[in-house]
């Protein structure tokens, strides 16, 4: 933008430039020509006297005399046919001014000054001078020469200015531009500077009242997510107790520590609505994905359900908080039990990822997604909730990688999550 308002302002003094100087060198030109003309008109006057009363031999010495001196040189043409001063034949402007008078006769290389002496007994004189071009243009090419240089001067002063003016509007918009951009990255702290013109001073008071609008309308959409999950502390409470008072201690057991999972989960879900904000996330991938594989490997027991665990060792940093990695995982270990048959063989592999981060892979041998299952958020192929492979997906995007469904040969599905190292996340 700046650069375009320059070259604006750059076109537009260019054409008034031009459209005063050009004319300014023409009005030069004819006075430069003007006056070489004046100077040798009054030349030629300045024997006219002497041509209307003296004869041709006291006329001789005057004519010679003025021809000595700096100047064009003067003819006198008498009405006998007598040439006095500088030899020229008679020209056809010669012989017109005879007739008609005084005339000037612009030629190719100069300006022929005619003056008529009339009243003479015999007839009419005419004293004759000839202006070269180099003297009608003498001085023209200096007084060129300093009107184009002027008008470089003015046409760079312009630009200049125009510049300087140019940086206080971008500037500004450049300003809020970073302001938005940093928003975007979830620094609901960023506020623009007012500054510039009344119009960008306005977008940055409108683009601050939102961002304050954002950030209260996040910290509301924080607190309620706090809230409804602190909520689920009264039926985990009753449900802890519920699993104390049967009989079957094995059970009390199994089921309490199911109890104390879900509580924990609901505690990290409290902490992290209320902590997003609190800086980049990060965790060892390899840690969580072996305390989430452990913990579902007791129900793929239970299910008679082959499976291969492929876990590189750690640490391998990613850009994914620990619950979210957890939940991430959570949900598409939650679909391969719901959606698959017992006896199904499943995989979960992770190993580091060559640019950093890391891959994980998850991958069973059921009947695969059907398309809806991957599409928008909330829509299921399989009656569920459709938010698992969403939360994947938000998961592995929000680390700064990708998301990838592909089947797993004949039958099955494939999930390849890549997730960014830790500093590269895509908030």
């Amino acid at each position: 933008m700046r650069r375009r308002l320059t070259l604006l302002v750059a076109a537009a003094m260019s054409l008034v430039l031009i459209a005063f100087l050009v004319p300014l060198a023409l009005l030069l030109r004819e006075v430069a020509a003007d006056r070489a003309t004046t100077a040798a008109t009054s030349r030629v006057q300045s024997l006219t006297s002497l041509v209307a009363t003296s004869d041709s031999r006291t006329l001789r010495p005057a004519v010679d005399q003025l021809n000595t001196a700096d100047g064009p040189p003067v003819t006198v043409y008498l009405p006998d046919g007598t040439i006095l001063g500088e030899s020229a034949s008679r020209s056809p402007g010669v012989q017109l001014a005879a007739i008609q008078g005084s005339i000037t006769v612009d030629e190719d290389g100069g300006r022929e000054i005619l003056v008529a002496v009339q009243g003479l007994p015999q007839g009419t004189a005419v004293v004759r001078t000839f202006v070269e071009q180099a003297d009608l243009s003498r001085g023209l090419q200096s007084a060129w020469l300093v009107l184009g240089l002027l008008g470089i001067v003015l046409l760079i002063l312009g630009v200049v200015v125009a510049d300087r003016l140019a940086r206080t509007i971008v500037r500004p918009v450049d300003e809020l531009a970073a302001v938005s951009h940093q928003l975007a990255s979830g620094d609901l702290e960023a506020r623009a500077r007012p500054g510039g013109p009344a119009e960008v001073r306005a977008v940055a008071s409108a683009l601050n009242q939102l961002a304050a609008r954002i950030r209260e309308l996040v910290l509301q959409e924080r607190e309620s997510v706090a809230d409804v999950s602190h909520r689920l502390r009264t039926p985990l409470t009753a449900l802890r107790l519920d699993a104390e008072s049967l009989r079957d201690p094995e059970d009390a057991s199994r089921i309490g520590g199911h109890v104390e999972t879900l509580e924990r989960e609901v505690t990290a879900l409290i902490e992290e609505a209320r902590n997003r904000n609190a800086g980049p996330a990060a965790c060892d991938a390899a840690q969580v994905v072996a305390e989430r594989t452990a913990f579902w490997s007791v129900l793929a027991q239970d299910q008679e359900r082959p499976m291969i665990i492929d876990v590189d060792p750690g640490p391998l940093p990613v850009a994914a908080s620990k619950p979210d990695l957890a939940a991430c995982l959570d949900a598409l270990l939650g679909n391969v039990f719901a959606h698959t048959p017992e006896g199904t063989p499943y995989a979960v592999r992770l190993s580091a990822h060559h640019g950093g981060g890391a891959l994980l892979v998850v991958e069973d041998q059921g009947p695969g997604f059907r398309e809806a299952a991957v599409g928008a958020r909330g829509a299921s192929g399989a009656g569920s909730t459709g938010l698992g492979l969403d939360i994947a997906r938000r998961t592995a995007e929000s680390s700064g990688g990708s998301f990838t469904v592909t089947p797993a040969g004949q039958r099955g599905a494939r999930i390849l999550l890549e997730l960014g190292p830790p500093g590269l996340a895509a908030r």
